[in-house]
């Protein structure tokens, strides 16, 4: 059993377990044409198992967003690249699940998880790189209060493809 991150009004996120597996694997496959090609999610055991392994909870901390009321999983809910030092920084990636996406449950999920990130994991920055076209993305940090800070062509490579991003980011300290 894992500890709940955090709890909000109608999900709860907590940390991606090896007893996910069989749900987030058949999730993902639901909804992989639904995610591209915004994001690519592990659709078998073996890329669930190297998925996991990259959440070594100290650059990386990979997290499911799960409702309240029976704990089905709605989404997930990334915080990579986390540095230390004078940066206090982190990269937070997310998708929400078929048949749950549209409802909120994964902006509240995300919301949720920058809270963890400031508060619980000491970061002062969350960044997020957002591939342009991507409106359903850019106004969910957006109601969290992220701002656009730029745009990267060719910045990360998804499905096999160079693809380009806006960066946006919130600071601990800082309302906007």
């Amino acid at each position: 059993m894992s500890v709940d991150l955090a709890v909000g009004t109608r999900v709860v996120v907590r940390r991606v377990r090896a007893d996910d597996e069989a749900r987030f694997v058949a999730l993902a496959k639901e909804s992989a044409a639904f995610h591209r090609p915004w994001v690519v999610l592990p659709t078998s055991p073996e890329l669930f198992a190297a998925y996991l392994a990259r959440f070594d909870q100290v650059a990386a901390v990979g997290m499911v967003i799960c409702l309240r009321d029976g704990g089905d999983l709605v989404g997930t809910v990334n915080i990579n690249g986390i540095v230390r030092g004078c940066y206090q920084r982190g990269m937070i990636g997310y998708a929400a699940f078929l048949p749950h996406a549209g409802r909120g449950y994964v902006a509240e999920g995300v919301g949720l998880a920058v809270g963890y990130a400031f508060e619980e994991l000491g970061l002062h920055r969350v960044e997020a790189d957002i591939q342009p076209g991507n409106s359903a993305s850019v106004r969910l940090v957006q109601r969290l209060g992220f701002r656009r800070e730029g745009f990267s062509p060719a910045f990360i490579k998804i499905g096999g493809v160079w693809r380009d991003h806006e960066r946006w980011a919130r600071t601990a300290d800082h309302v906007y």
